[in-house]
C-alpha cells in the first residue's frame, strides 16, 4: 500500500527533475528556461492527480522526458513536450493555451500525442481507424510526435503491474501488436527489446519466469566463457593498434522465447544467448574497411560458420541498423555471435532515428529511407480508399522489417517486404507500370507476375497497355502500396455502374417498404461488409446483391433491444465482428475472468481456437463476439493479441476446469535416435500407460535421426506434461515439445 507523504514526494520530484536535467544538455540558457517553465506547468496542472501506483502523476511525465533523452537522444523540444504529453488529455488545458505559451511547433507535437491516446483508449474500430490516420498525419509531418509516444510507451509498461490483469494483457497486446514493430521499424533496438520483453512478461508470465530463472543460472558460468573466449581478441587487437571496445550483450527473453518456438529448440540450444560486440573507434570514410578488417583478425583466431556472416554495412536494415555479424567456433565447442561496429554505428544502433538525425550532415541514406517511408504511408491516408477496418492492418505492413533486396536492370537497388512478388516490384517502381504488368524477366528468365522474388534477384517488368488490373491481382500482391493501387484502379472501373446500381437497389428497397435513405444504406453496406458504395452498387448490378439479400437485412430481429437495421457480423472479413450487444458488455464487467467448468449443464458455450490450440491449464484468453460461443486462446497466440490490441473491450480471462471429463487435441513433436522399436515404444505409452487416443502419429527416419508427429486427445496441461516427461524417458527420445 501506498502511503502518502508531502514531503517526501516534493524531494522525490525534485529528485526525478534533476536526473532529467543530468542527460538533457541545454543549447541555451533560454532552453533551460523554457523546460522549467514546462515541468512548473506540468507540475502544476497534474498537481491533484495519481497513478494507479498510487504514486504522484507528475512522476510519469518526468521519467517520459527522462527516457526521451537518455535513451532516445531527443532534444530541447521534446523534452518541453513530453513534460507537457499529458496535461490536455487530464486537465483542462487546451491545445491553444499551450500554442500560447510554448508555441506553434510544442502545441502541434501534444496535439498529436493527445490523438494518440484517444485512438488507443477508443472501442469503437472504425473511429479508431479515422482516428489512426490523423496521427499518422501528425508523424509524417513530425517523427517526434511518435519518439515521444514509445517513451510513454515503455513508461507505462514499466509501470504495468499496478494494474488489474485485464488491463495489463490489453496494453501487452497492444505494445506487441503496434508499438514493438514501430520502435523496430525506426531503429530504436534497446526500446524494442524492452518492450518486447515487458509484454511477454504480461501476456506469458510463466515463460517469462522460467527463461529469467535459466537465465540467472547460467550467468556466472556465461560471463566466465565469454571473458575467455574475449581475451585472445582483446590481445591481438591491441597489438594490431586498434582503439576499440568490447562489450557483451545478453538476448533479451523475448528473442530467446521467439528462437526456441520458431527454430523448435530448447533453451539449451539457444547457442546465442549471449552475444560478443566489438566497437571500432574509426573515422566515417575507414569503417568499412575496418570492420571488415577485424573480421579478418578474429575469423584466424577462431573458425567462422560460413553461412553466418551478415554484411549488414555494405546494405544497411531499412531502420538503419550497420553493422557485420559473424559466428565463430569457441575453443570449448561453442558457436559464438559476434557483432562489429563503428561508434557510430553503435550508437545509431541503440538510439535509432535521432542518431540518423545527429549524423545526417555525413551521411542521408537513412534519412532519405525513413522520408520515403512517410511518404508512402502519407499516400496511403490520403488515398481514397476509404475501408478504415482494414486501414490499420495495411499500415501496420509498413512497420515490419523482413526484406530482401532486388535490383532493376539498371542495377539500382531496391528494398521490398519479404515474399514480395513482381507484381509488388512493378507498383514500387511506378503504379502505370503496375497497372500494365504482363510479367518479368528475373535474371534473364521469364516470371509470371506472382513469381514470389528472392534476396539478390535482378527484376525486369514486362507491360502490355492491354492489361489491367483485376481482382485476382490483390492475392498476388502484399505491400500496401499495391493493394490500394490495384484496389483504386478497380473501384474507378466500377464507377460507371454506380448509377445503375444504385437505382435497381432501390428499386429492391422498395419492393420490401424499405425507405432508400444515407442511414439505412450505410447500415445496409455495414451488414455485407462493402467499404464504399460504388462496389455494393457494382455487384447489384452482377446480381450478387439481389431480393433475397435485401429481404434478409429487412427481417433482421433477434429479440433483443437492438435497433432493427444494426449489422450483424458475417461475410467477408473475419476481422471485423461488429457491434458487441449491451447483454455481453455487462457480462465483461461483471466477470473479469470466466470459469468454464466441463460436465456443468449450465457451462458457458465456448469455441477452441484453431490458431493456438488451447486445452485446459494454459494461461488462457476469451474472445466474445456478439451471437457466438466465447473464443478461447493462449494468451501468447498472435491471433489473440491482435484481436485484444484491436478490439480491447471484447475480453475476459478464462479458466477451464475439466474434470477429466472431455480430451482435447494436442500435437506433440518427438526427435531422437532411429532405432528398431521406437514408434512402438511410444504407441505404448501413448496408448497403454496413459490411455490416451491418438488422432495421427507420423514418424520418418533419416540418416539415423528419428521425427515425429503424434496428435493425442488429453485432459489438459498437466496430462500432457506428464506425457512429454514420459516420453523423455525412452532410450533413444531426445527431445519432446508441444506444437502450436
Amino acid at each position: 500500500m501506498y502511503l502518502i507523504d508531502p514531503e517526501k514526494e516534493y524531494q522525490e520530484i525534485l529528485r526525478r527533475y534533476r536526473n532529467l536535467m543530468k542527460y538533457w544538455k541545454p543549447k541555451s540558457p533560454e532552453d533551460r528556461k523554457m523546460v522549467r517553465k514546462a515541468f512548473n506547468f506540468a507540475v502544476d496542472a497534474h498537481k491533484d492527480m495519481r497513478r494507479q501506483t498510487g504514486e504522484p502523476y507528475i512522476y510519469h511525465p518526468i521519467e517520459v522526458a527522462t527516457i526521451a533523452v537518455k535513451e532516445i537522444g531527443l532534444g530541447t523540444t521534446s523534452v518541453i513536450c513530453a513534460l507537457l504529453h499529458d496535461v490536455v488529455e487530464d486537465t483542462e488545458t487546451t491545445v491553444e493555451d499551450i500554442r500560447g505559451i510554448f508555441g506553434d511547433k510544442v502545441a502541434s507535437i501534444v496535439e498529436g500525442l493527445t490523438k494518440i491516446r484517444g485512438l488507443m483508449h477508443h472501442a469503437d474500430r472504425p473511429l479508431q481507424a479515422e482516428n489512426f490516420k490523423k496521427v499518422l498525419l501528425t508523424l509524417s509531418d513530425d517523427v517526434r510526435v511518435i519518439l515521444i509516444k514509445l517513451a510513454d510507451r515503455l513508461h507505462n509498461m514499466r509501470t504495468l503491474y499496478a494494474l488489474p490483469e485485464d488491463k495489463r494483457l490489453k496494453i501487452a497486446s497492444q505494445t506487441t501488436d503496434l508499438y514493438v514493430p514501430l520502435a523496430n521499424r525506426l531503429g530504436l533496438h534497446k526500446i524494442k527489446t524492452e518492450l518486447e520483453d515487458l509484454a511477454l512478461k504480461n501476456n506469458v508470465p510463466e515463460v517469462y519466469r522460467e527463461i529469467s530463472r535459466k537465465l540467472s543460472e547460467s550467468k556466472e558460468e556465461r560471463t566466465r566463457f565469454i571473458k575467455k573466449f574475449g581475451l585472445p581478441i582483446k590481445k591481438k587487437l591491441t597489438e594490431l593498434g586498434y582503439h576499440f571496445t568490447i562489450e557483451t550483450r545478453g538476448k533479451s527473453i523475448a528473442s530467446i522465447y521467439q528462437k526456441m518456438k520458431r527454430k523448435e529448440i530448447s533453451f539449451e540450444e539457444v547457442y546465442d544467448v549471449s552475444a560478443f560486440r566489438i566497437i571500432i573507434d574509426s573515422p566515417l570514410e575507414a569503417e568499412k574497411a575496418d570492420c571488415f578488417a577485424v573480421y579478418s583478425v578474429i575469423s584466424s583466431i577462431y573458425r567462422p560458420h560460413d553461412d553466418r556472416l551478415r554484411d549488414w554495412i555494405s546494405n544497411p536494415k531499412a531502420n538503419g541498423y550497420e553493422a557485420l555479424h559473424c559466428t565463430l567456433m569457441s575453443d570449448s565447442g561453442q558457436w559464438v555471435e559476434v557483432q562489429i561496429r563503428s561508434t557510430r554505428m553503435n550508437e545509431i544502433a541503440e538510439k535509432g532515428y535521432a542518431a540518423h538525425y545527429k549524423y545526417k550532415q555525413y551521411d542521408t541514406s537513412f534519412s532519405m529511407a525513413l522520408d520515403n517511408w512517410l511518404n508512402r504511408i502519407r499516400e496511403l491516408i490520403e488515398s481514397p480508399d476509404p475501408d478504415a477496418l482494414n486501414f490499420i492492418d495495411d499500415v501496420k505492413g509498413y512497420f515490419f522489417l523482413d526484406e530482401i533486396s532486388v535490383f532493376t536492370p539498371q542495377g539500382e537497388l531496391r528494398k521490398l517486404p519479404a515474399n514480395s512478388t513482381a507484381l509488388d516490384f512493378a507498383y514500387a517502381i511506378h503504379t502505370e507500370l503496375g497497372n500494365s504488368c504482363l510479367g518479368a524477366k528475373v535474371n534473364k528468365r521469364l516470371r509470371p507476375p506472382d513469381y514470389v522474388l528472392k534476396n539478390g534477384e535482378q527484376v525486369e517488368i514486362i507491360s502490355a497497355k492491354s492489361t489491367e488490373p483485376k481482382e485476382e491481382w490483390l492475392s498476388w500482391v502484399i505491400t500496401t502500396r499495391a493493394k490500394v493501387q490495384i484496389k483504386n484502379f478497380i473501384r474507378e472501373s466500377k464507377r460507371a455502374y454506380a448509377e445503375e446500381g444504385k437505382k435497381k437497389l432501390e428499386d429492391l428497397f422498395i419492393k420490401n417498404n424499405l425507405a432508400f435513405n444515407a442511414d439505412i444504406l450505410q447500415s445496409f453496406q455495414k451488414k455485407f461488409h462493402y467499404a464504399h458504395p460504388v462496389d455494393l452498387f457494382y455487384d447489384v448490378v452482377m446480381n450478387k446483391i439481389t431480393l433475397r439479400e435485401v429481404k434478409d437485412f429487412a427481417s433482421v430481429d433477434d429479440g433483443s433491444k437492438w435497433k432493427k437495421y444494426l449489422p450483424f457480423p458475417f461475410g467477408k472479413r473475419d476481422t471485423d465482428h461488429g457491434a458487441i450487444p449491451k447483454e455481453v458488455r455487462e457480462r465483461i464487467k461483471r466477470f473479469k475472468e470466466i470459469t468454464i467448468e466441463e460436465g456443468k449443464p449450465d457451462m458457458i458455450t465456448y469455441r477452441i481456437s484453431e490458431c493456438c490450440h488451447p486445452i485446459p491449464g494454459d494461461d488462457l484468453v476469451g474472445i466474445l463476439w456478439p451471437h457466438r460461443p466465447v473464443e478461447i486462446h493462449r494468451t501468447a497466440c498472435q491471433g489473440a493479441i491482435g484481436n485484444i490490441s484491436s478490439f480491447g473491450e471484447n475480453f475476459v480471462k478464462v479458466k477451464w476446469i475439466n474434470r477429466k471429463t472431455k480430451t482435447f487435441p494436442a500435437t506433440i513433436k518427438l526427435m531422437g535416435i532411429d532405432k528398431l522399436g521406437l514408434i512402438n515404444e511410444v504407441s505404448k505409452v501413448i496408448s497403454v500407460e496413459f490411455s490416451m487416443n491418438m488422432a495421427a502419429l507420423q514418424i520418418e527416419g533419416k540418416d539415423g535421426i528419428t521425427e515425429g508427429i503424434v496428435k493425442v486427445y488429453v485432459y489438459g496441461r498437466e496430462n500432457l506434461q506428464e506425457l512429454i516427461h514420459k516420453l523423455l524417458q525412452l532410450d533413444g527420445v531426445k527431445k519432446v515439445i508441444r506444437m502450436d
